[in-house]
C-alpha cells in the first residue's frame, strides 16, 4: 500500500503544482465554476456526468409537499425506503439498489457536502436529515463519480443542498402546516444580502403522533449561515445549526400473537423514548484563483449526543441464545416473565443506551481546468483529515426509578462502556477530458484509517480490552458519457465500492478483544453501470441505465444483533424514469403531465455459502452457533424485485399544480438469520420462526397519494393539501427488530407567505 500511497501523492502535488498551466480559452464543454458559494456534489455541466444521478428541485419538492424524505425521494428509482418507527423518518432506512437499508449505512447522506451520520466511519448511521422546508434541492449519484466524497461508496450518495444566502436584498418565508395525527409544523426563514454577502436564520418545528400507540414526536432545527465576500477573489461562508429530537419510541416490533391483536400497539411508548441532540458547525474559504482555477477549503465541526430507553428487546419473547422461548407474546426486558402491558411497563425499569459522538475534519480541494497535451479538461483533487470520537454505554435495571437516566446511572447495572477513536486521510484525484462528443473521466480515491478501540465494561464485567484496526483501500473509478446526438447522453462507468468496518462489530463480550481475530473486514464491490439520458423529444425526459454490483465479502446481521462477514453478494438490475410534459409537447399553457419511474433488482442474492449458515444447539436447547443464514442463490434481506412509482398531474397558468399518483414496493425477505429454514435447523418444533415475528416475507403494497398547490400568479401566498398512503391501507413495513406496521393515512395542509 506504500507505493500506492506515494503515487497518489505525487499526482495530487503534481496538479496542484501545475494548475498555472491552464489556459484561458477553454471551449463550452468544460464544467462552468459558477459564482454560487452553496454548491452540490453535480458539477454544472450534467452531460458529462458519466454515470446515473436524479435531482429533485426546489421546484418538484414544492409541487409533491413531501410529509417525510420518503415521499421526497419516491421519484428517485432504484431507492427502497423503509418507515417503521417514526412517520417522519427521523431515523432514515434508505437501501439503494438492493443495499440492506437499515439506517442508511451504506448509502451516504451528506448536507452541502457534509456527512450526515452520527459517526462516518465508527457509526454510519442515520438518525438525521435537514428539515426539508429548507432544502434548495436533493442530489442523488450512484455512478462512478462517488470517488469524489467518502467513505461509503458501494451504493449511492443522497446530497441535501441547502437554499444559498440572496444577493439582493431582504428575503424571508413564513409556514405553518396542520395535520391529522396532531400533526404541526412551523417554519420560518429570514436572509439579507449584498455585494458584501449576508445572512440566513432557519428555524423550524414538527411534532405530532407516531405510526404505534403512545408514540409521539418533537423536532426543532435551527441553522445560521453566513456569507463574507472579501474580495472579487475570497469568499468566506460559515454555518452552525442546532438539532433536537425527543420521540417516544418503542424499537423493539411485535410477534406475531401481538401483531394479529393489534398492529399499532406499543404498550410501553409512555415510557420508551430517543432523544437526539445534534450540533454542527461548517467553516468554507472559497478562493477564485482566476478563471480557470478555484480552491475550496473546508473545516467542519460536529457533536451528537443520543441517549434511547427501551423495555422491551426482544418481540414475541424470542431468545437469540435458547430455541423453542417465542411465545407471540413480548415480555418485560429487565423483569423476566412480566408480560407487556401499559399497566407493567409503569412497574418496571429497562435499558439505556447513552451515547455521544463527536468528528471534526479539514478538507482543501482544488477544481481547475487545463488543456494539456492539447486536450481539454476539468480536474478535481483534494483530501481530507477526519477523526471520530465516540463513547458508548449502556445502564439496565428493573427497577421503575431506572426510567430515569440519571437514576439509573447512579443506581443500575452498568453493563457497558466501549470508547472508539477514528483517525482516516483521504486523497481523491479525478480529471475529465473532453474529447469532440465524448466526455472520459478517470478518477481515484484512498481511505487511509485507523480505529482504535477500547473496551472498559462489555457484557457486565470489567474488560479492559483494547483493539487496533489499520487498514487502507485505493478506490479507483472511470466513466465515459457521449453526446453525439442532442440532448442526449450515454453513459457508461465502473468503480471500485467501500464501506468501512465498524468498529463496534468488532467486539466480543464473550470473548478476548486484546487479539486481532474476529474483526470485520470492509466491505468492497465494483459497480458497473451502463445508461441513456436524453431530452430530444420536446417535453419528454427519460433515463434508463443498467447496473450490476458484486460484492467480495458483504456483511450480514447475525441473530444476536451483531454483524459479520460473509462472502460474495451479487445485485443486477434495470432502472427507468421519465417525465412527459404534454403542455410543451403541444404548445399550450394548460400543461397535463406523467411522471414514473420503475426498478427491476432482477438478481440480489448471496453467491456463497457461509460456513455458519444454520444456527446449531447442544442438547441443553442453548444455541452454539447462531447461523447467518448465507446460502448461495438466496435472495438478500430487504431487496425487491419490484418498486415503482407513478405520478400524473396537472398545471393550470393562474398557479394551479395538481397531481396523484401511487407507489409500489413487492415482496421482500428478512434478513438471514431469521428466514424459517434456518431458525428450523436449530429448532425442530418451529416455535421461534412461526411466533418470533423476525421471521417471513414482507407482503408486497401499494399506497396513494395526491397533493395540491396554488400560487395565485403575482401572489406571494401560497396553499398546499397534500395526503399519503390516502386508502389508509395497513401494511407490514419491517420485521427487523419485530413486525412493524407502515405509515396510516397522513393528510395536512397548509400556508406559505414568501416575501
Amino acid at each position: 500500500m506504500n507505493v500506492n500511497k506515494k503515487i497518489i501523492a505525487l499526482v495530487v502535488a503534481s496538479l496542484f503544482c501545475q494548475f498555472a498551466m491552464a489556459e484561458d480559452n477553454v471551449n463550452d464543454k468544460s464544467i462552468e465554476l459558477d459564482s454560487i458559494v452553496v454548491r452540490g456534489i453535480l458539477p454544472e455541466k450534467l452531460e458529462s456526468v458519466p454515470g446515473s444521478y436524479s435531482i429533485v428541485d426546489e421546484k418538484e419538492l414544492e409541487a409533491r409537499r413531501p410529509f417525510s424524505i420518503k415521499e421526497a425521494l419516491s421519484s428517485v428509482p432504484g431507492l427502497n425506503i423503509i418507515q417503521n418507527e417514526d412517520p417522519l423518518g427521523l431515523a432514515q432506512n434508505i437501501g439503494l439498489r438492493g443495499m440492506d437499508p437499515r439506517r442508511s449505512a451504506r448509502t451516504l447522506l451528506m448536507e452541502d457536502g457534509l456527512p450526515l451520520y452520527l459517526a462516518p466511519y465508527g457509526d454510519p448511521s442515520s438518525h438525521y436529515i435537514p428539515m426539508l422546508e429548507r432544502v434548495q434541492r436533493i442530489e442523488v449519484v450512484k455512478g462512478s463519480g462517488q470517488v469524489l466524497y467518502g467513505p461509503q461508496t458501494v451504493g449511492g450518495m443522497i446530497n441535501f443542498v441547502t437554499r444559498p444566502i440572496p444577493k439582493d436584498g431582504i428575503h424571508g418565508t413564513i409556514s405553518g402546516m396542520l395535520g391529522n395525527n396532531d400533526f404541526t409544523g412551523v417554519y420560518a426563514n429570514i436572509s439579507a444580502g449584498g455585494e458584501m454577502g449576508g445572512v440566513m436564520l432557519d428555524i423550524s418545528n414538527k411534532k405530532g403522533d407516531g405510526i404505534r400507540d403512545n408514540h409521539d414526536f418533537e423536532v426543532t432545527d435551527v441553522t445560521l449561515k453566513g456569507q463574507l465576500n472579501i474580495n472579487d477573489q475570497h469568499t468566506l461562508v460559515a454555518k452552525v445549526g442546532t438539532y433536537q429530537e425527543h420521540s417516544n419510541v418503542s424499537e423493539t416490533g411485535l410477534g406475531t400473537i401481538d401483531y394479529a391483536r393489534d398492529k399499532f400497539q406499543a404498550p410501553s411508548g409512555k415510557n420508551d423514548a430517543f432523544e437526539h441532540d445534534r450540533k454542527f458547525a461548517q467553516l468554507q474559504h472559497i478562493f477564485d484563483i482566476n478563471d480557470n482555477a478555484r480552491l475550496t477549503t473546508q473545516a467542519y465541526y460536529v457533536h451528537a449526543y443520543r441517549s434511547s430507553f427501551r423495555q422491551t428487546d426482544a418481540p414475541g419473547g424470542y431468545d437469540d441464545e435458547e430455541v423453542g422461548q417465542s411465545t407471540g407474546v413480548t415480555i418485560m426486558d429487565r423483569c423476566s416473565g412480566l408480560v407487556l402491558t401499559e399497566a407493567t411497563a409503569e412497574t418496571c425499569g429497562g435499558r439505556h443506551r447513552p451515547r455521544s459522538y463527536n468528528y471534526y475534519g479539514f478538507e482543501p480541494r482544488l477544481d481547475f481546468k487545463h488543456s494539456w497535451f492539447g486536450v481539454e479538461s476539468d480536474a478535481v483533487v483534494g483530501f481530507r483529515l477526519h477523526q471520530e470520537d465516540i463513547k458508548r454505554q449502556q445502564y439496565r435495571s428493573a427497577n421503575p426509578l431506572a426510567q430515569n437516566l440519571a437514576w439509573a446511572k447512579a443506581n443500575g447495572d452498568f453493563r457497558e462502556d466501549i470508547r472508539i477513536e477514528v483517525e482516516t486521510k483521504s486523497y481523491y484525484a479525478q480529471n475529465t477530458l473532453h474529447i469532440g462528443d465524448f466526455d472520459i473521466t478517470p478518477g481515484v480515491r484512498v481511505e487511509d484509517m485507523q480505529f482504535r478501540t477500547k473496551v472498559n465494561q462489555a457484557g457486565g464485567d470489567p474488560q479492559n480490552a483494547r483493539v487496533t484496526n489499520n487498514q487502507t483501500e485505493v478506490l479507483p473509478g472511470f466513466g465515459v458519457a457521449w453526446n453525439g446526438i442532442a440532448k442526449t447522453t450515454v453513459f457508461a462507468g465502473v468503480h471500485k465500492g467501500f464501506s468501512p468496518p465498524r468498529p463496534d462489530r468488532d467486539l466480543r463480550a464473550d470473548g478476548p478483544n486484546t487479539a486481532e481475530v474476529d474483526k470485520t473486514s470492509p466491505e468492497t464491490s465494483i459497480n458497473w453501470e451502463l445508461g441513456l439520458r436524453s431530452k430530444f423529444f420536446k417535453g419528454v425526459a427519460f433515463e434508463s441505465t443498467l447496473f450490476h454490483t458484486k460484492f467480495e465479502d458483504i456483511v450480514v446481521r447475525t441473530t444476536s444483533g451483531s454483524f459479520d462477514n460473509a462472502g460474495k453478494a451479487v445485485m443486477t438490475g434495470i432502472e427507468f424514469v421519465g417525465r412527459v410534459d404534454f403542455g410543451q409537447v403541444f404548445d399550450t399553457a394548460h400543461n397535463f403531465y406523467a411522471m414514473a419511474n420503475y426498478t427491476n433488482l432482477w438478481t440480489a442474492k448471496f453467491d456463497s455459502t457461509s460456513v455458519n449458515a444454520f444456527s446449531t444447539v447442544n442438547g441443553l436447547g442453548e444455541v452454539e452457533t447462531a447461523g447467518d443464514g448465507v446460502i448461495s442463490g438466496k435472495r438478500l434481506p430487504y431487496a425487491p424485485k419490484h418498486m415503482a412509482s407513478v405520478s400524473l398531474g396537472y398545471q393550470h397558468p393562474i398557479g394551479l399544480d395538481a397531481r396523484v399518483g401511487l407507489d409500489y414496493i413487492s415482496n421482500q425477505e428478512v434478513d438471514g438469520p431469521f428466514r424459517d429454514y434456518v431458525l428450523n435447523a436449530a429448532d425442530p418444533t418451529g416455535a421461534d420462526a412461526a411466533l418470533s415475528g423476525l421471521s417471513g416475507d414482507i407482503p408486497s403494497y401499494t399506497l396513494f397519494n395526491a397533493s395540491v398547490n396554488f400560487k395565485p400568479v403575482g401572489s406571494k401566498m401560497t396553499y398546499f393539501l397534500s395526503g399519503h398512503n390516502l386508502t389508509d391501507k395497513e401494511y407490514l413495513a419491517s420485521r427487523v427488530d419485530g413486525m412493524s406496521a407502515g405509515r396510516g393515512r397522513q393528510v395536512f395542509g397548509g400556508v406559505r407567505f414568501d416575501f
